[in-house]
Formats: C-alpha cells, structure tokens, sequence
C-alpha cells in the first residue's frame, strides 16, 4: 500500500502561506534551515545533497511533488502509507483541507488501535510490565529509528512528563483530595529526576552511547529491584508488628494490595466481555462466532448512545484483534481455549506477523524465486492448525496452550509497532506541512495520543476511591516510558545501524525549554508535597494545572518565534 498515490502534479498553496508571513514579518530568522536549503534542489537536476523536506513550501506548486519524490529527506523509513506523497501528489489545493481532516481523523483512529491493543489485549503488556506504556513504547523505538524524527521521541517522552505529572497528578487531587504515601512518591520521583537529568545531559552532548542506553536500561532494573525490596520490608515489618492498625480503608492498602486490586480490575475489565451468553455444550462453529463477537448485547442495551457509538468504532479493531491474538488467560478454568478460533490463530496470526515486520517486506520476500515468505508461512500454519483441531478437544485445553501466549505477545507488540509507525510517519508529514518541529508535535499530539489512557485510567481509580494508587501510576509508568523507551530505542539504533552512539539534535530554544518545564514540574512537586505534610488538596492540583497551561503558552511562543535567544 506504501506509495500507491496517484501522480497527480499538485501542490497546497495555501499552506505555505505561513512561510510568506514568517518572511515578511521577520518573527524568525530569514536563514532557517528551510532557506537554506533551497538552493541545492531544482527540478529536472539530479543532486546529491539532501535538502530538509520542510522546505517544499518555499518551491512553486508545481514543483513540489517532484521534490518530495526526489529528495530523500521526505521519504519515510518505514509504514505502508507515503503521507507526504498523498498530500503533495494526489490532492489537488481546493481538496487540501479534505485532505488534512482525513489525516487527522485517521490519526486519532491510530491511536484508537494503540489503546484498545494495549488495553484489551495484555500479553505486550505482561512481557513489557505496563500496559498503558507500550504505546509510548512503540511509539519512541520508531521514531529513534530515524534520526529525522528523534525529536518526535524526546518530544512525547518529555511532554508526557509534563503532562501526567500536572495534568493527570493534579487531576486525581482534585477529584479526590488524599494523603499521598510518603515512602513510595519520593522514591518515585528521585528516579524519574534521574532519568530526567540523564536525558537532559545526553541532549546537551548530542549524542546516546552503547554505555549510556545500558545505564538506562540498568537504572530501570535498579528502580525495580528497589521497588521490590521496599515492599518486603514493608510487608515484612507489618507482620512482625505488635501493634495492630484500625480496620483498613481503600486509602490505607498496601502497596502489593494495591497491585493486586489493580490486577483484579484489569482482568475483570477485559475478561467478563466476551463470556458466553449460554453455558452448556456447544458446536465447534457456536464457538467460532461467539469467540469473534466482540460486542456484549447485555452491556450494549444499558450503556449511553456516546458509548454505543465510540464502540460502533471500536468494532472493526476489537474484532481484527481477536481474529488475529491469541489470548491465554490464567484464571479462568478453560484458560480461554477457544479450539475452532485458536486453530484458525494458527493460521492468521503467523501471517499477520511476515505482514507487519517491517511493514511487511519479510512477507513478500520470495525464497529461491519459487514461493514469497507469506505463502510458506499459511501452508505451515494450516498444517499445524490442522494436527491441533483434530488432536484437541472443546472442552479441555492441550498442555502446550501456554505457547500461544508467545504467539499472542508478538501478534499483539508487532500490532501496536504498525500503528505506531504509521503515527510517527503522520506525525512527521504534518509537521512538513504545517512546518512545525517534530518536537512540538511530539510534546503535543504524540503525548496527548499516548497518554489519554492514562488519564482516563486514573481518574476513574480515583472516582472509585482509590487516588493514591493512581497517583503512583502517574510516576511510576513515565519512569518505565523514559528509561526504557530511550535505553532500548537507542540501543536497538545501535546494533542496527552499527554505530558507536546515536546523533541527538535538539530543536532549539525548544527542547531546552520542555526539559527545563518538566524538571521544574517535578522539583515543584517535590518541594510542595512534602511542605503539605503529604496531605494532596485542590489547591495543589489547579496549580498543576496552571502550570500545564502556562507551559503550553511558552512552547507556542517559542515554536513561532516570539521567544527567541538574541544573537550576539
């Protein structure tokens, strides 16, 4: 599918109108990086440097689609969709805000398929620790792929930051005040300073070596074995204790009793939806349909019409998931055996996997010039799903049942890397065309997208009576972002390329003041925090919030050149 745009010689006028402005007004500098650039392309003239494909809009319309053909700075590393082609060759200016809407909303559909991935289907999140991170996950190892879209990178990670630790953290206090535990939050936000000072060093290096992504990789087990440690010697003074506590509200669990509700509600969450209206014996293809049916009727007749219609949208996504994921889940008797469907995964789910691994150029990869990998892949898996169907039955799991959890964890990971590089690729072309830094967008649009889960996680924890358990959350799950979202990006950056280190170049003015914002934000919280003797009030949360706010303003101020360095 990547590239199939029709050559259509047109270009969106209009949205170079910002450069025009930008040109006369004299906000920025008239020697960006864009100008500059402009001059080492022409059409027709074969060259080999390589011009910044921001600068698309400074060409007449009738070139820039020759440009984005040519110039390897506008070519994407990976997906199956050339958004820059699409936008520049196919639509014609009068469709360019079609064009733009449709992105968007495909966009935001992209980031409907990364939560209900990570949500509905836990076996990436099992293997990766944290449900909700695997989309920021996924999202920083493309975008370090690349070195142009790095700052999309550094961009989320940061901006989610900022956002879960003012919006989200403030949010929780405000719906519902509470006494943080003291123990857990400065432990907590002592390692994401760390890796946040970490972060900020390798930016003012410009540069990510092998003992760096390791360090990375290495604090995060740290800050594990740390967490695992503080628990048992929790537990292990409560039991030794003579002195017995008052009877125990929500506020008062312990930190494993809190991991433990949160376990039980998440598998109550996924698990309860797809159970079979009628129990008793049924026929192999009664099975097929209800496993593939992803709509619950008896939730569907209570729930509100804005519900029916985001899961109306839903639908296609939950549906292609169950065809193609496998899922092994522990505590119910069957462990999910679903005998015609986990046959048919057999098949499907190999073939999803050539299909999706980069973007699916394994898959058509034909050995000896006789058969492409997809073809022997669907031979071998109907051969194996064929010795399964008639050596198992419905009602009993076989003992190797627990393999198709592996199967299920690569389906579902390599899942959420397509929509996360087709993200970044959207992302980036925006960018383009808008001429926004990848840094902004990654602060912004990225953050906001891979976040949303979160919040709404959170705050339903905290309506229920539980805040202090999602205000852990808060720091808990952007420390895994951070440390493993840079650590394994860069080092997988590394051993693909074989390099010594990975290039870091910042945005600017900008990336300097989204780490100080986020570095601000955490001492804020830690001088704060303990001044209120760990009592969490409204206040503190609407100053969160006020503090979210005023950042924005200062990153638009930045990114369209009102707040600039002078030079000397």
């Amino acid at each position: 599918m990547a590239g199939r745009w029709l050559d259509l010689r047109w270009a969106p006028g209009f949205l170079c109108m910002p450069l025009i402005m930008e040109m006369a007004s004299g906000a920025r500098d008239p020697s960006t990086k864009a100008h500059e650039h402009i001059q080492f392309w022409a059409p027709g003239v074969n060259q080999t440097a390589m011009a910044d494909c921001r600068a698309v809009c400074t060409l007449n319309t009738s070139d820039c689609c020759d440009f984005i053909r040519m110039n390897p700075d506008c070519r994407s590393e990976g997906g199956y969709l050339d958004y820059l082609e699409g936008i520049f060759c196919h639509f014609s200016p009068p469709l360019l805000p079609l064009a733009i809407t449709l992105y968007v909303f495909w966009l935001l559909y992209l980031f409907l398929i990364l939560g209900v991935t990570a949500a509905k289907f836990p076996h990436g999140v099992t293997f990766l620790a944290f449900g909700n991170g695997a989309p920021d996950i996924f999202s920083a190892l493309v975008a370090f792929s690349d070195p142009r879209t790095a700052g999309l990178a550094i961009g989320a990670l940061f901006g989610a930051g900022v956002l879960v630790t003012t919006v989200v953290a403030g949010g929780i206090t405000i719906l519902h005040p509470f006494m943080a535990a003291s123990r857990p939050f400065l432990r907590d936000i002592t390692f994401y300073m760390v890796a946040v000072f970490l972060t900020f060093t390798a930016l003012y290096l410009g540069r990510i070596t092998l003992a760096w992504a390791l360090g990375y990789l290495g604090l995060y087990v740290f800050y594990v074995v740390t967490v695992i440690l503080c628990t048992w010697v929790y537990q292990r003074q409560r039991s030794t204790s003579l002195i017995h506590s008052m009877p125990e509200t929500p506020e008062m669990l312990s930190d494993s009793e809190e991991d433990q509700v949160s376990s039980n509600t998440n598998s109550y969450d996924y698990g309860d939806e797809y159970r079979p209206l009628l129990l008793g014996q049924e026929t192999t293809a009664q099975i097929l349909i209800q496993a593939l049916n992803p709509l619950d009727y008896r939730k569907w007749r209570t729930q509100s019409m804005s519900c029916k219609l985001l899961k109306v949208v839903k639908l296609p996504v939950e549906f292609l998931l169950l065809l193609t994921v496998p899922v092994v889940d522990p505590d119910k008797d069957d462990r999910n055996w679903k005998r015609p469907l986990n046959c048919l995964q057999l098949v499907v789910s190999p073939l999803v996997l050539v299909l999706t691994l980069q973007s699916g150029a394994y898959g058509v990869y034909e050995i000896c010039g006789l058969l492409p990998v997809w073809a022997v892949v669907v031979i071998v898996g109907t051969a194996l799903a064929s010795v399964t169907f008639f050596a198992t039955s419905n009602r009993e799991p076989p003992r190797l049942h627990w393999l198709f959890a592996f199967l299920g964890f690569l389906t579902s990971a390599l899942w959420i890397n397509a929509a996360a590089t087709e993200v970044v690729n959207i992302l980036r072309s925006l960018g383009v065309v808008f001429r926004l830094s990848n840094t902004v967008l990654g602060l912004t649009l990225l953050a906001w997208g891979n976040s949303i889960g979160d919040a709404f996680s959170d705050f339903t924890l905290a309506r229920q009576g539980y805040p202090r358990m999602a205000f852990s959350a808060c720091f808990g799950g952007i420390i895994f972002n951070i440390l493993v979202g840079v650590g394994l990006g860069c080092l997988l950056q590394i051993a693909r390329n074989h390099a010594a280190e990975v290039k870091l170049e910042p945005d600017g003015l900008l990336v300097w003041v989204l780490a100080s914002a986020l570095g601000l934000s955490l001492v804020f919280s830690l001088v704060s925090v303990p001044l209120q003797c760990f009592r969490l009030s409204k206040a503190y949360g609407l100053c969160l919030l006020l503090f979210y706010a005023t950042f924005l303003v200062v990153v638009l101020l930045t990114e369209f050149g009102v707040i600039h360095l002078k030079r000397v």
